[in-house]
């Protein structure tokens, strides 16, 4: 199996990378002092065709391949965690179900202008008091005549405050747990919708992120996505198979950032007489972190290339997740250790990287939750 990059991968990236350093690393100081998403950006990336990269071309998309969305999210988390949570949803979980399952109406209605960033997504799974556990969800869809009347509260919604759709899971019967479950497609402005509040956060502060509340939200069963319902937990598993992959290169850019920040920290900070760089100690931390990036982003490549070909891979996306996001916090330690107390102040980047990355072990899957998958998948 081959590793390298093709050439065309190889000028993406560096087209990607000129882009986010001209146009979002400006934006990160504001919009993570403010918890602003910027966005202008939905637009902007998406007459790049750079919002929903993995779409044909034909239907505002990028045209590219999973290796290409991995880059896409490694060149963003690089320069902005949060920023790039908000424009990866979009590219993702908001958009996937809707292209893989859902009517022509849906995609002509929302997802060719989500394509374009005309319209905003967001995903609506957990609830306040069902994370891991979905197939224990609780929002309601019950259908009445040509509509569905739906009742629940959501949180945890990233792109939620900001939205002007949401891909919403409710069960359509509690009691067939995982087998009722179906996704539909909420819009901004129907009745019984709103954002109950926005989430204050530690980390990712630029990805707006709120809580749902549906208070007899009557939709039309048109909004339902796939022909029939209880197919929305294998949409779901579907649609986070792809995203778990997509976290690779999540935690490999907010990895690069930091190491490469630590490098340069550790160039210019002196004691004893040389700069810090010269030590062993120093040196071997490094060092380690190059390595660790070097299999992180290797790993995603490989599964993300094997996605590509068509095959099944619950059980390697799980390992990306797992993997990557578990050794961005071995990293992330190393990084703050080489800055030392200036790491703990807010005058340099690396306490960013520390509180976005912490996220990573826990969200579309915490670290317990892929041990299970991985477990399960292997067939113990």
């Amino acid at each position: 199996m081959k590793f390298e990059l093709t050439e065309e991968q190889r000028m993406v990236k560096e087209a990607l990378r000129r882009f986010v350093e001209k146009e979002v690393a400006p934006l990160v100081e504001e919009a993570e002092a403010h918890g602003k998403f910027p966005l202008h950006l939905f637009r902007r990336m998406g007459e790049l065709g750079y919002l929903c990269v993995r779409y044909p071309l034909e239907i505002g998309g990028g045209g590219s391949d999973k290796i290409t969305e991995c880059i896409l999210a490694e060149e963003l988390n690089r320069i902005c965690a949060g920023i790039a949570a908000g424009l990866m949803v979009q590219g993702g979980l908001a958009t996937l179900p809707i292209y893989q399952f859902g009517s022509q109406e849906l995609k002509e209605r929302i997802l060719l202008p989500a394509i374009k960033g005309e319209k905003i997504g967001a995903f609506a799974l957990t609830e306040p008091d069902v994370g891991s556990d979905a197939a224990s969800i609780k929002t309601r869809a019950t259908r009445d005549g040509d509509y569905y009347i739906l009742r629940g509260a959501k949180t945890f919604i990233t792109n939620g405050p900001i939205c002007d759709y949401a891909v919403v899971a409710a069960t359509v019967d509690p009691s067939r747990k995982a087998e009722g479950i179906s996704l539909f497609v909420v819009e901004k402005g129907t009745p019984g919708f709103t954002v109950t509040r926005k989430l204050e956060k530690v980390g990712n502060r630029s990805a707006e992120t709120g809580e749902l509340l549906f208070d007899d939200c009557r939709i039309p069963a048109a909004n339902m996505i796939g022909d029939m319902e209880g197919k929305g937990f294998e949409q779901i598993r579907d649609t986070l198979m792809s995203g778990r992959i997509t976290y690779g290169g999540r935690s490999t850019g907010v990895a690069q950032a930091a190491y490469e920040a630590s490098l340069k920290y550790a160039q210019d900070r002196v004691q004893f007489g040389r700069p810090i760089v010269q030590f062993q100690v120093t040196r071997f931390k490094l060092a380690q972190m190059a390595m660790k990036i070097d299999v992180m982003r290797s790993y995603t490549y490989r599964v993300a290339r094997l996605y590509d070909e068509g095959h099944r891979v619950m059980k390697e996306a799980s390992m990306v997740k797992l993997f990557c996001s578990e050794t961005l916090q071995e990293i992330l330690a190393q990084a703050m250790q080489i800055h030392g107390g200036y790491g703990y102040t807010m005058e340099y980047p690396v306490q960013r990287y520390w509180r976005d990355g912490r996220l990573f072990t826990i969200t579309e899957g915490t670290s317990e939750i892929h041990h299970t998958v991985i477990a399960r998948e292997s067939g113990f």
